[in-house]
């Protein structure tokens, strides 16, 4: 949508709101409903205030320490959310709405450098700066439960009702027993200008993905996001309810495979295709970082519970040709050979895990690093490295990452492991249901 369609349907009553939205650090869309007057008069150039702790507090949004950039020492104050005029865009799924992302500047024009659109735009730039451009695709898996957001959290998130009894992985018939809902998120995605591709089953139960063409990966981040954010909304709307979480029970996880591949800013071709070099460089230093960018693809504790043993979630950093038990699947051909990062579950912030996947690509290029042969046969039991199995692991390889500080700088790199020490706390202080089960009467 442009700002002159925007202009014309405010007038004529068509909208009356616009949603100035930004990525915090968990990937959610945060900001502000504008009335599209206000937006138009003051903010659409100027941009718009938003407190600067919402880079700066945990999961439930409490405040909490350690971070440089916002304490009660710094006062809260606000930073600036500059509208992105490129990615305004209806949201039929509310009436009379629009939404477009904003980037995040502090008051005298700088860079807020640990928001997560910036660390991706600042890799994107390092492309450029080779002439090149990043494609990419993110596959979200979820699950669909028949209970509504407020009864699972009367529910305590037990007993829920999922939309499918069985495993509908590639199922007609049991993905038609949820069609209404699926059918109205698809619409309402395209709607909203994403490329709607596919739908199908997944394996866990009311387990579900809805595909996207691939962009540009900031497009890609930006629509993954409000994906997420919408496919929700959608859901209450109709008293359902979907998660994104990782691992929600015993069975398979979510995940989000990335597609990604390079291409010629001046001619859009992929570079992959043209050049094997580039290609073979580029996945080289996928696996020679994967390790140590693991925190940006797992940021969770419960992140670490899909990597199961054959569950088609990796635990082994090898790549293969079109091969599911590796982390890195090497598919397509031609313009559309790119490679798939399969360790990315749904819980990921996708600035962040797009951002790892150019920086750690960068360095396979600059390096110059050979790439191995290709892993024949089954990941799972190889003797190939392992991925981190657990947050502290991962927190402790992200830090003392000399790629990660060169490619995203020292104040992102601890802003983050901030973040990892945060959820790591919240989670030691919890008592869970597997302590209860193991300690109430056995111990």
């Amino acid at each position: 949508m442009k700002l002159e369609e925007l202009k014309r349907a405010v007038a004529d009553g068509t909208v009356d709101t616009v949603l100035l939205a930004i990525a915090d650090m968990e990937g959610r869309l945060q900001g502000k409903r504008l009335t599209a007057t206000h937006f138009l008069d003051h903010v659409a150039e100027g941009g718009a205030e938003g407190c600067y702790y919402l880079l700066a507090v945990d999961v439930d949004m409490n405040t909490v320490d350690g971070y440089e950039m916002a304490s009660w020492e710094t006062g809260y104050g606000d930073f600036e959310m500059k509208p992105d005029l490129a990615t305004l865009r209806p949201v039929p799924w509310h009436e009379g709405t629009v939404m477009l992302m904003g980037d995040l500047e502090w008051p005298d024009g700088r860079p807020v450098v640990a928001s997560p659109r910036q660390i991706l735009r600042r890799q994107l730039e390092r492309l450029a700066e080779r002439d090149l451009i990043a494609n990419a695709g993110t596959e979200l898996e979820f699950i669909v439960f028949e209970t509504g957001y407020e009864e699972a959290w009367r529910r305590g998130y037990r007993d829920l009702e999922p939309a499918n009894l069985y495993n509908v992985d590639y199922s007609l018939l049991g993905t038609a027993r949820i069609e209404p809902l699926i059918r109205r998120i698809r619409n309402g995605m395209a709607g909203a200008g994403l490329v709607v591709e596919s739908s199908k089953g997944e394996c866990n139960l009311g387990q579900h993905e809805i595909n996207f063409r691939y962009a540009d990966a900031l497009r890609t981040a930006d629509e993954h996001a409000i994906f997420k954010n919408g496919a929700k909304e959608i859901a209450s709307q109709e008293g359902s309810s979907i998660t994104f979480i990782a691992k929600f029970n015993d069975r398979e996880g979510s995940s989000c495979h990335i597609h990604c591949s390079l291409a010629d800013a001046a001619t859009g071709a992929n570079r992959f295709a043209a050049d094997r070099q580039t290609f073979e460089r580029f996945v080289a230093g996928q696996l020679a970082c994967l390790r140590e960018m693991t925190l940006m693809f797992a940021p969770y504790v419960n992140s670490y519970k899909r990597f199961v043993e054959g569950s088609f979630a990796p635990t082994a950093v090898a790549w293969g040709n079109d091969n599911r038990t590796c982390a890195m699947r090497v598919v397509g051909h031609g313009e559309g050979l790119r490679v798939e990062n399969r360790l990315p579950g749904a819980d990921i912030n996708p600035y962040l895990a797009l951002a790892a996947t150019i920086a750690a690509g960068l360095h396979g290029i600059d390096a110059e690093l050979p790439l191995e042969p290709p892993l024949d046969g089954n990941a799972y039991t190889s003797d190939a490295p392992r991925v981190p199995t657990n947050l502290y692991e991962a927190r402790d390889l992200f830090g003392a990452s000399a790629v990660a500080r060169e490619a995203f700088g020292d104040e992102v790199v601890d802003h983050y492991l901030n973040r990892a020490r945060i959820e790591i706390e919240a989670a030691e202080a919890t008592v869970t249901d597997f302590d209860l089960t193991r300690g109430f009467e056995r111990l």
